[in-house]
């Protein structure tokens, strides 16, 4: 709970954090008289900065006699004083276009972080959905040369996959039409992960009864369902905006936050927190649970396909962000990304 301040002190917080968002300077008691747009003296103003500064709201740079927000002081920003702008219909029409729900889950979700560092400005970070969210819906088996077949793989109603696989024996056009039956009539339907773990008791069983064909075609449908590896669980764009936005002194912080999206995890257990979040959640600062946070915001949504929960998209980004903007942006990416999931 925030503290109670007064209307005055709620004025002139709103419109330091406002003129530090646009400028990204300490604040001094002119500048924020002519922002604020009070009739008090500079006088009154240096005192009540005084006072917010005193219950944490404010910080003191020892190089300026200005104030900028603390963590806190955001917080309550957000919280109490914000007014959320709707999203411009430009925005909204790139949004619309890009998200197109005859693309595949993979490219909207790569889309989705592309688009959010573009409209925003800043880093974009979308969760890729589990492995266990994509089901099987058929396998097609196509001969190729040198014991080679191409695999063709439909995965959730619309995405296809294609990959070629090696076997170590000849398959005639008709052993592989039988191969894409057995797996279709038994599988289709199912988890891609649990798939896997039926083929893999099959293929023992096959083994122990020497069905040398069966055996053959489990081993067929085992590498053509492996899952692929996945590069990234977490999808990060646009951290050049970062740097745009950077000073000097904040090098190092940049570079402590760079190594965080490398290795992902703990970026990973932040965004696994907000999978079943209900709507917009804003992280300020170590709020994240992580030190390196400590001078940036994560403004967070989760996104499915109707169904169930499948991950979650955001943007990371310096504490005076454009919260205003930056909040409808990602509240929107989410829905829309949603819709064309679910279709």
């Amino acid at each position: 709970m925030h503290e109670e301040i007064s209307d005055r002190a709620r004025t002139l917080l709103r419109a330091l954090v406002q003129r530090h968002i646009r400028d990204g300077q300490p604040v001094g008691s002119r500048s924020l008289q002519e922002e604020a747009g009070l009739p008090v003296s500079a006088a009154t103003i240096r005192n009540v900065m005084s006072d917010l500064e005193e219950r944490g709201y404010l910080h003191s740079p020892h190089t300026s006699a200005g104030r900028i927000p603390t963590a806190l002081g955001y917080r309550f920003f957000v919280d109490s004083l914000l007014e959320v702008k709707a999203l411009d219909d430009a925005s909204v029409d790139i949004l619309r276009s890009a998200l197109n729900p005859d693309k595949s889950s993979t490219d909207l979700v790569q889309t989705a972080s592309s688009l959010l560092s573009a409209i925003t400005s800043q880093a974009g970070i979308v969760t890729v959905p589990r492995q266990e969210a994509q089901q099987l819906r058929q396998v097609e088996f196509l001969p190729l040369s040198d014991r080679r077949v191409l695999v063709i793989l439909v995965i959730n109603e619309r995405e296809v996959q294609n990959r070629i696989i090696h076997t170590a024996r000849d398959f005639s056009d008709r052993e592989l039409r039988e191969a894409a039956a057995l797996v279709n009539q038994r599988f289709g339907g199912q988890p891609l992960d649990r798939v896997k773990e039926q083929l893999l008791g099959e293929m023992r069983e096959a083994r122990s009864r020497i069905d040398d064909y069966l055996t053959a075609t489990l081993d067929l449908a085992s590498q053509a369902l492996d899952p692929e590896e996945r590069d990234e669980d977490c999808l990060v764009a646009g951290e050049a905006h970062l740097l745009d936005s950077a000073g000097a002194e904040d090098v190092d912080k940049l570079r402590e936050l760079f190594e965080v999206f490398e290795r992902k995890k703990d970026l990973l257990h932040l965004l696994e927190r907000c999978t079943r979040a209900d709507g917009v959640q804003i992280f300020i600062g170590e709020e994240a649970g992580y030190e390196v946070f400590g001078d940036f915001s994560v403004i967070t949504a989760p996104y499915g396909d109707g169904r169930r929960p499948l991950g979650v998209l955001g943007v990371i980004g310096p504490t005076r962000m454009a919260y205003d903007r930056v909040i409808p942006i990602v509240d929107v990416t989410s829905r829309m990304l949603s819709s064309a999931l679910a279709r």
